[in-house]
């Protein structure tokens, strides 16, 4: 078989980082870590190439001489991946499609050969069972939760891992909470199933040997800290003695619940163990909007003290928020957002619309309150919502501009990165040395954000006061001065008449 594996492309969205990107001369922030997992399980006499239409052209030759096309996608890919199938189609190639997307929405993809859904560690398996005597069905579906321990390592050998800011590996899925909004749940259910402590580190060898010897590992789990217990007992205390033994080549990032505030020691054991960034579901600083919404975990507490805390500890905290609850009050929960925003000292703060993925608990009572009206697009930091909001559509798509020019003018972002730094107290690792890329993205960044943008005189504050108070920082405040950039054009989206999205 020659099988090639498709990775549609993103639209220019928060987490893309596109306009960021060109700064270090990179094509994509992450490789398509689901496909190249998906390619190691699949037979070893195969041919297997891999074309991540985000960093490169996808050619009809290439779809052509496929025998098999693969495709994986999440929400936000949608017409990417519907194009690469139109494609398929016009060229007599067969397709098969598994991943959030299509298991979300498997009844949009009736023109796909083989849907092969859910987790793919039970129904691969059965579909290459069923293809090898030629009665391969249309759909495999399955609700078991497999454990993790027979996961193979990701085919790295298909990737051009320069093209690509941050490597990823995946250590857990599912999460305990019950968040009415959050669909993580009906994919990966609530009980955290992890990898062996030998497994992590074997994908972690696996990566350090391709050359990847600087910049960040993402462990891409929906909240790695869901089971702590053995995370302390065992796999931390690993990667802490794989990382000091490889002399730490590079850093590490993951996402994870509020609570991890209250654990000295789990902290105290993740930057150990190199990591330096956590993105954290904040939400909304409107109690009886966490209560709303299930977000029982965030309730009662000074959220604001928690992300300086972990700041404290030498985390740098990504904050999620979402307005347009029921509960929203629109005289004032847009002005109490900024405020929480600039307070915290969260420098990347994704600010989206609520909007209700399939088969949530927020779909399903919205669908009961006649209050649906649409697909989700998977790009909760547009203007588009999939329900009828409470509040009046204007007002909050107003606000929600108002709130994302704010965090992300030049004034408040500089001055947000000046406030995490003070709190910011990193592990003191050596210096790495510096690299040509590493220049050329300092002179760009003096160019556009120094000459050429507007707002560069808080540009130079934030360098004078980096370079004097915090010089070991210096090449952190030019990666997220370079963010704030990416963010800004994102932003300019905003500016759109609210009438012309309603």
């Amino acid at each position: 078989m020659n099988i090639l594996l498709v990775y549609p492309e993103y639209p220019d969205t928060f987490w893309g980082f596109k306009h960021a990107l060109r700064f270090v001369s990179k094509k994509a922030a992450f490789p398509p870590l689901g496909l190249l997992t998906v390619a190691a399980m699949l037979p070893k006499d195969w041919k297997k190439k891999l074309v991540d239409m985000n960093t490169r052209t996808l050619t009809d030759r290439e779809l052509a001489q496929a025998d098999y096309v693969f495709i994986s996608a999440m929400s936000v890919q949608r017409e990417s991946a519907r194009q690469i199938i139109k494609r398929c189609k016009k060229l007599c190639v067969k397709t098969v499609a598994g991943g959030p997307l299509f298991t979300s929405a498997a009844e949009e993809f009736d023109d796909i050969d083989h849907l092969v859904l859910n987790e793919a560690e039970i129904t691969l398996p059965l579909f290459l069972k069923d293809l090898e005597i030629h009665k391969a069905k249309h759909l495999y579906t399955s609700m078991e939760r497999p454990e993790l321990n027979d996961t193979p390592i990701p085919a790295w050998e298909l990737l051009d891992i320069r093209k690509y800011s941050s490597m990823n590996v995946q250590y857990s899925r599912g999460c305990p909470f019950d968040c009415e909004f959050c669909d993580i749940v009906v994919l990966n259910g609530h009980r955290p199933r992890t990898k062996s402590k030998e497994q992590l580190l074997t994908e972690l060898d696996a990566i350090y040997h391709r050359g990847w010897r600087r910049g960040s590992v993402f462990i891409v789990d929906d909240n790695f800290i869901g089971n702590k217990k053995k995370l302390k007992a065992e796999t931390l205390p690993a990667i802490a003695e794989w990382m000091k033994g490889k002399g730490y080549p590079f850093t590490l990032l993951t996402e994870s619940s509020i609570n991890l505030a209250d654990d000295e020691e789990l902290m105290t054991l993740m930057v150990k163990s190199n990591f330096n960034m956590v993105f954290v579901g904040i939400e909304t600083p409107n109690e009886s909007s966490l209560a709303e919404c299930g977000k029982h975990n965030n309730e009662n507490r000074d959220m604001i003290a928690d992300v300086k805390k972990l700041q404290n500890h030498g985390l740098q905290v990504q904050g999620g928020f979402i307005l347009g609850f029921d509960n929203d009050d629109p005289t004032s929960i847009f002005e109490s957002l900024i405020s929480f925003i600039q307070k915290s000292g969260i420098v990347t703060a994704m600010v989206g619309l609520l909007n209700a993925p399939r088969d949530t608990k927020l779909h399903k009572r919205l669908g009961k309150e006649n209050r649906l009206r649409s697909v989700f697009s998977g790009n909760n930091t547009d203007f588009s919502t999939n329900f009828i909001p409470k509040m009046n559509m204007n007002t909050l798509i107003d606000g929600y501009s108002k709130v994302v020019r704010t965090i992300y003018s030049p004034k408040q972002y500089y001055e947000r990165i000046i406030l995490f730094l003070k709190e910011y107290r990193p592990a003191r690792r050596k210096i790495s040395r510096v690299h040509n890329e590493d220049v050329a993205a300092l002179i760009k960044s003096l160019f556009i954000l120094g000459m050429k943008e507007h707002g560069r005189q808080y540009f130079w504050k934030l360098i004078v006061w980096t370079l004097a108070k915090r010089p070991r920082s210096f090449p952190l405040s030019i990666t997220l001065a370079i963010y704030g950039f990416h963010f800004r054009k994102i932003a300019e989206g905003y500016t759109l008449s609210p009438s012309s999205n309603c």
